[in-house]
């Protein structure tokens, strides 16, 4: 483990049967660093994220998360230093907003169900931070997809990671909750130091608040590197099969994507 790094991958491959969906694939992350998966779809950048969460396990290769095996944590061990945002984050309906929230808090309790005293003054102010406090008691059915989002995000807050990991995060939002979300996790990870490992389907809000992308494609990495590294019109073309002109965001300078249509079709 390289002095720095938080997550080192080695040799990392998954087969489902014939079908290779990873082969030999090595990266690390630093501590502190939101990391960018990106890639076409199908190229097994989901089947990344879930082997780093410990959900799936490799085929072959390893994975060492602050220097351990991960397959070598206990469950409660590794939830209280890593928590996951899947695509399909939240439990059934029926819950509250705030049941919901509470149940980042599990992976503190005792065996009897207790929890320190301060676990509801950390729910309290997460809530109030993401603007949930007033929805505490609504059920996850009374509430909109952005509010939605912010709940399981909360959840996750509350847990107090070092890592976090997002599935997806942003595609069922509107460009408003998009903002948002990226927003709040930026904030998060400035304030505590939170390493992000993210899956992104958009590359303009991967280049705007990722610090490194890496390039899934074939079942392995085709290029990592900062957004300005990654995000050139040769390197789109070959990945995406899509014509692009890249220009700099005018606030920020990170390298952002318009789209070239092939007009008269």
């Amino acid at each position: 483990m390289e002095k720095g790094n938080i997550i080192e991958v080695q040799g990392l491959s998954k087969h489902y049967g014939e079908k290779h969906v990873l082969q030999d694939v090595d990266f690390a992350v630093e501590s502190g660093e939101w990391v960018g998966i990106i890639g076409p779809n199908g190229s097994g950048k989901s089947t990344l994220l879930s082997l780093l969460s410990g959900v799936d396990r490799p085929t072959s290769g390893s994975i060492q998360l602050a220097g351990q095996m991960l397959g070598t944590y206990k469950r409660r061990a590794l939830s209280q230093m890593m928590a996951v945002l899947q695509q399909e984050a939240l439990p059934p309906l029926g819950f509250t907003v705030r049941e919901v929230v509470e149940m980042g808090r599990f992976p503190f309790q005792s065996w009897l169900g207790s929890e320190s005293e301060d676990s509801g003054e950390i729910v309290d102010r997460i809530m109030e931070k993401l603007q949930l406090t007033e929805l505490a008691d609504y059920p996850l059915d009374r509430i909109s997809g952005g509010q939605r989002q912010r709940t399981a995000l909360a959840k996750l807050m509350v847990q107090s990671p070092s890592v976090v990991l997002l599935d997806e995060p942003t595609t069922y939002l509107d460009i408003h909750y998009q903002v948002q979300f990226m927003d709040i996790v930026r904030e998060w990870q400035q304030d505590c130091g939170l390493t992000v490992v993210s899956v992104l389907h958009d590359l303009n809000l991967a280049s705007l608040y990722c610090d490194r992308l890496v390039v899934i494609h074939g079942g392995g990495i085709a290029a990592e590197g900062t957004p300005e590294q990654i995000m050139t019109t040769e390197l789109l073309s070959r990945i995406f099969a899509t014509e692009t002109t890249v220009v700099p965001h005018p606030d920020t300078g990170r390298p952002q994507i318009l789209i070239r249509p092939k007009l008269g079709l």
